[in-house]
Order: C-alpha cells, then sequence, then structure tokens
C-alpha cells in the first residue's frame, strides 16, 4: 500500500475519535480542530513509523497526547509574554496604567487589544516591549524610517490603551 493510500486510511478511520478526543479536553473547537491538523501532519510526516494493525490508534493518540501539551505550553508561553508586554507598556508610557486599578488587564484582553492594531503596528508594540528592540533596529527590521517607528509606536501604544480600557470598563464588575 503507497503511503498516500496509508495516510488516507489512517484519517478516514480515525480523524472522528482523534478529534473527539481532543474536543474533550481544548476549551475551544477550533483548538481541537487546530490540534487536529496538527496530529495527522505529524502521521504524514512520520507514515514510515507508524506501527500497523491493532497499534495505529494508540500511536495516533499519543501523538495526539503530545500535541496538546504542546499547544498547552504555547498558550503558557503567550500568556507570559503578554505579561510582561503589559508591563513593558507600563514602564514605557512611565506613569500608572490608566486602566481603572480595580480592573486587571488579562492575558486575553490585551491579546484581543494586540489583534485590533494592524500589522506593523502590533510587529512594533511588541517587537518594543518584548525584544526591547529601539526605533532604529525595528526601522531596519520593518525598512521604515526610526521617525515613523517613533510616531507609528506613539499612535499604537494611544490604541492599544484605549481599547484596553474600553474593554475594562465595559466588562461587568466582579
Amino acid at each position: 500500500m503507497s503511503d498516500s493510500t496509508r495516510f488516507e486510511r489512517l484519517y478516514r478511520e480515525h480523524r472522528a475519535p482523534v478529534l473527539a478526543f481532543l474536543l474533550r479536553r481544548c476549551a475551544q473547537p477550533a483548538d481541537a480542530a487546530d490540534a487536529l491538523s496538527d496530529v495527522f501532519t505529524t502521521a504524514w510526516r512520520r507514515i514510515d513509523d507508524i506501527p500497523d494493525g491493532d497499534a495505529e490508534r494508540p500511536w495516533l493518540y499519543g501523538v495526539a497526547y503530545r500535541t496538546l501539551a504542546n499547544h498547552a505550553r504555547s498558550r503558557r508561553r503567550r500568556v507570559r509574554l503578554v505579561d510582561e508586554l503589559t508591563a513593558a507598556l507600563g514602564r514605557l508610557r512611565g506613569q500608572a496604567p490608566s486602566i481603572p486599578t480595580e480592573v486587571a488587564v488579562d492575558a486575553d484582553a490585551l491579546e484581543m487589544a494586540l489583534g485590533r492594531l494592524s500589522d506593523i503596528d502590533r510587529a512594533i508594540v511588541t517587537m518594543t516591549a518584548w525584544e526591547q528592540f529601539g526605533s532604529a533596529e525595528i526601522g531596519a527590521i520593518l525598512d521604515l524610517t526610526p521617525g515613523t517607528v517613533r510616531t507609528r509606536l506613539h499612535r499604537a501604544r494611544a490604541r492599544l490603551r484605549t481599547a484596553l480600557e474600553s474593554d475594562a470598563l465595559s466588562r461587568p464588575a466582579v
């Protein structure tokens, strides 16, 4: 049997049960779908390593389990980086956040606010906060003048601050 025929059979036979396994362990169905894609990408890359017969299924579930662990590590890393960005934004502004102190900025809110920025503005903000790059370095990376980077950073911070304040004020009090 050819590799593609074997892969198609594996996918047809095991996609639904592996997806159910992932759905029971993921907060969002989209996360389970992403993980399923990763599982079968790994299966295709390692088609020759997949044991035959009854051992196929446990092998795929092992890949699914490790994929979930990788996704969880990535999520924790993103949350940590968002926390670092929150702190860096506060330091860069040189003042306490203007968000009411009784409302904490959570990682999801910051991630959502960052998502509202253009790709270039998000890159400028995150390179400033996470990599500690200056405007000349960011300009070289993004092919912008340092002055343009400083202007875009100033405007992006203002939009980010407004989005965070708006989200914080619109959330119900706990």
